[in-house]
């Protein structure tokens, strides 16, 4: 324990070096800035914006064709402009670092195929499909689309357009037609990269009936690469074959096109749970400079380090862990099911592939802990140094589990941020400490706050997450959005000027925050406000409760506080309830105390897995449910029908 009653569960080593130490001396020795305290080098880093962002720049040797005429132009947001009439290529980073020998790439699939790739094979193949790419009619600025799964041919397509100053764009193959369709026809792709199956779960997919349905919908694209990903043969007519571009273009030399610092890197989604999904643009400069920064500072990672975080390509931490090639990190890539054959997969790739950097959700951690795991005693873990989690509020009784079954001198690194900026901006540093239930601080060059309902910031009280200065991955601007509108209505309608994220958040005394939840979901009874996520640790903490989701309709019908939840087979209600109602009333308080549980067999969520609170709530208030949300949004929109018929009467 600590002076201040906050459990601490890990210490840096002070033996040790990490990158966090390595900079602040670098700062000292070549910009004549002493920060003895993370501390410090935040205030620093989020009043000296230039001053911050040059530096890192500098540190990490960013690569300007053309050199910056400035740092920071306009620092009005939304509108920011970052480093004026510089050129550089956020591939041309990613395949700086490590020798042709030295490995880049270890990718293991579920169904037990593995393959490795050097730094050298990797460049090769890059440019190959650079120029089967230009081959194809792609050029700067050009879109290309991809339904893909997190393999060896993402990255290489991915790096591949990026070189050549197209803008990239995935899905998920599991994702459905319609919800690829309503992502790509916006941004009119001119080739669209697709595999022909995929397995998961211990079963495999066709996905040529939805390549050819996504194809029918999309008149600009010249042409469909088709990857065999399950190596069984399967073709489709008036596509071309992956491996015979690759063979077509084996000896092509690897050329990088210098792009303006704002030129589009790739286009990310919002969730489209009430309409279709914004696509949410990113610059080559903005994501080199963030995530050099969050992966070479924040997560101490390397040469010689391994970095794993379980995603799809449908998600941003599949843009944040291949970036761990900007700091000439091995990543390590799996496609499958976490679960499958069951929970201790994911903690036995760590141990065959010896992974540093061991990344995760916080849902994943919490079906851990409910199983009773206990990693550190099956598999050999010693090669692991963090454990990262984020999608949702990792709970205590998560932090607790991480300590106890992974590892006490494992640093757990739990962080929160969001696709809007494709980066974590309340996070974990290597020289900051863990406290149980805590995010360790706020992230370099993020002046990240906790507003109270006069907008005025405070610290030990819970208010909303706002960023009152610019930072370089914040969108360039939403695909379609002509006059920057639906951008500044997203972050910056409550508090011009300022990016309201939509989180509930506090700040602690020792600069750690704790994330609540979304603040557009928020249970306010009778004047208490509190996040989502400290009910849900309560409800899920609770023996025979598989899932929940809480729902406050102050405001509509009667204002109840309602509780679905998912029963454990072979669970009543009746079995749980009293537990529910004690446990609530005591961890909680008697006003959160739901006035009816309710039992489903399945919590709506989205396509990345997120609880549908929001969507709920505005079909409980009598909102259509074609009107609060978008099926093709859902992964199972047949979990919605509940919601429907209790609204209906």
């Amino acid at each position: 324990m600590t002076d201040t009653g906050v459990e601490l569960l890990w210490q840096p080593d002070p033996s040790r070096d990490n990158a966090m130490t390595a900079f602040r001396s670098w700062l000292r020795t070549e910009r004549g800035h002493d920060f003895p305290s993370f501390d410090e080098l935040w205030e620093w880093s989020t009043t000296d914006l230039e001053g911050f962002w040059s530096a890192v720049a500098a540190y990490f040797d960013v690569r300007f064709h053309t050199p910056p005429s400035q740092v920071l132009g306009s620092t009005e947001m939304p509108g920011a402009t970052w480093f004026p009439d510089s050129t550089l290529n956020y591939a041309e980073h990613a395949l700086r670092s490590g020798a042709d020998s030295d490995l880049a790439v270890i990718f293991h699939r579920e169904d037990g195929l593995t393959r490795h790739l050097t730094f050298g094979a990797l460049r090769s193949q890059v440019a190959a499909f650079r120029a089967a790419l230009v081959s194809l009619g792609v050029g700067k600025g050009d879109r290309v689309a991809a339904l893909v799964p997190n393999s060896p041919e993402a990255l290489v397509a991915f790096l591949a357009a990026a070189s050549l100053g197209a803008t990239w764009s995935s899905c998920s193959p599991d994702f459905g037609a319609r919800a690829v369709a309503d992502r790509f026809t916006q941004i009119t792709p001119t080739v669209f990269i697709a595999v022909s199956g995929y397995v998961y779960n211990g079963r495999s997919f066709d996905t040529r009936p939805v390549v050819e349905e996504i194809r029918s919908q999309i008149p600009s694209l010249r042409a469909v690469v088709l990857i065999d990903y399950l190596d069984n043969g399967a073709a489709l007519p008036d596509t071309v074959s992956w491996d015979s571009l690759l063979a077509s273009f084996a000896d092509a030399p690897l050329e990088f096109t210098p792009v303006p610092f704002d030129h589009p890197l790739w286009i990310l989604y919002s969730s489209g749970t009430t309409g279709l999904p914004k696509g949410i643009v990113q610059g080559h400069g903005g994501i080199v400079l963030e995530h050099l920064k969050m992966l070479g500072l924040h997560s101490d990672l390397g040469p010689g380090d391994r970095f794993f975080w379980f995603t799809t390509t449908g998600w941003m931490m599949w843009n944040f862990l291949v970036s761990g090639l900007l700091v000439g990190t091995t990543i390590v890539l799996f496609d499958g099911s976490p679960a499958y054959p069951d929970l201790n997969t994911l903690w036995h790739l760590a141990e065959q592939h010896r992974v540093t950097y061991f990344g995760t959700s916080a849902p994943y951690v919490q079906s851990c802990l409910k199983e009773g795991l206990t990693p550190s005693s099956r598999y050999d873990l010693t090669g692991l140094r963090v454990v990262g989690s984020t999608g949702a509020p990792l709970t205590p009784e998560g932090f607790r589990w991480i300590a106890a079954a992974v590892g006490k001198d494992v640093q757990i690194a739990s962080v929160s941020g969001g696709t809007d900026l494709c980066t974590a901006f309340v996070a974990a540093s290597p020289d900051r400490p863990v406290w149980l239930g805590e995010l360790s601080c706020r992230a370099l060059g993020a002046a990240v706050f906790a507003y109270d309902e006069a907008g005025s910031p405070v610290v030990e009280q819970v208010g909303e997450l706002v960023i009152t200065k610019p930072m370089p991955s914040m969108p360039i601007f939403f695909w379609g959005d002509a006059d920057g509108s639906r951008l500044r209505e997203a972050y910056f309608e409550t508090y011009p000027g300022i990016w309201r994220h939509g989180d509930w958040i506090r700040i602690t005394k020792r600069g750690s925050a704790v994330i609540y939840g979304r603040s557009d979901s928020t249970l306010n009874r009778g004047g208490v406000r509190m996040g989502t996520s400290e009910f849900y640790r309560v409800v899920e903490g609770i023996e025979g409760i598989e899932d929940s989701l809480v729902i406050d309709t102050s405001g509509a019908t009667e204002g109840e506080l309602l509780c679905f939840v998912v029963l454990s087979s072979g669970v009543a209600l009746a079995d749980v309830e009293p537990q529910l109602r004690t446990s609530l009333r005591q961890n909680l308080s008697p006003r959160h105390v739901p006035n009816r549980f309710i039992v489903v067999s399945e919590i709506p969520r989205t396509l990345n897995g997120k609880k549908c609170e929001v969507p709920v709530k505005k079909i409980l208030a009598g909102v259509s449910p074609d009107r609060a949300v978008s099926r093709d949004a859902l992964r199972n929109p047949e979990s919605l029908r509940p919601f429907v018929d209790l609204a209906a009467h």
